[in-house]
């Protein structure tokens, strides 16, 4: 339930109208109104006030809206993830495909334009790092957790954050091996030129 149906529900269980809430609470009538029919929200004083003349805790009166807030967020984020990754994917696949073809082609300007391509594609790489960090999703079930909106439980968090470690490492080590190969192609290249 929203907050405009739980403000129009408490005020008619109290049995009182818009005018008379809306003088307790130091605002218009059609202030109420837009509340109720969630025009417009109350600020966190008037929620105060309203969960005071209600009698209910401002926890469980805005329970509910927080609780739909957070999902629409994570969707977002689960929504914006999806995307970043499907760009990176295809980044990665231009690269490579690409590769052969622009170091075929006289001069450098083909080294030029896989360059860009490069540097996009770990710009790109860069977001996603940092999207991750800002969530605290580093290991692939952490991440697969996220994508399906999943906590991890206490436990399964501890060990994920556990092999953080060594997967850095491990990427490291990619990382340094594709340099590698990247140089000794570009190397290659360029001494066919």
């Amino acid at each position: 339930m929203d907050i405009g149906a739980r403000i129009k529900q408490y005020r008619e269980r109290q049995g009182i109208t818009q005018e008379e809430l809306a003088l307790k609470v130091f605002v218009s009538r059609q202030t109420i109104s837009n509340w109720e029919t969630n025009k417009s929200y109350p600020d966190i004083k008037s929620l105060t006030q309203l969960s005071n003349i209600f009698h209910v805790s401002l926890d469980d009166f805005i329970k509910a809206d927080v609780e739909e807030m957070r999902k629409i967020v994570d969707k977002d984020k689960i929504r914006e993830f999806n995307i970043l990754s499907y760009i990176f994917l295809a980044e990665i696949l231009i690269v490579m495909i690409s590769a052969y073809p622009l170091f075929s082609l006289d001069g450098y300007i083909g080294v030029a334009i896989w360059g860009l391509l490069f540097v996009i594609t770990f710009a790109t790489a860069a977001i996603i790092e940092k999207f991750k960090k800002n969530n605290d999703i580093q290991t692939y079930k952490e991440i697969i957790a996220f994508v399906e909106n999943k906590p991890l439980t206490y436990e399964e968090s501890q060990r994920e954050i556990g092999k953080r470690i060594y997967q850095k490492i491990l990427l490291a080590l990619l990382a340094g091996v594709i340099t590698l190969i990247t140089v000794i192609i570009v190397m290659v290249v360029v001494n066919h030129i």
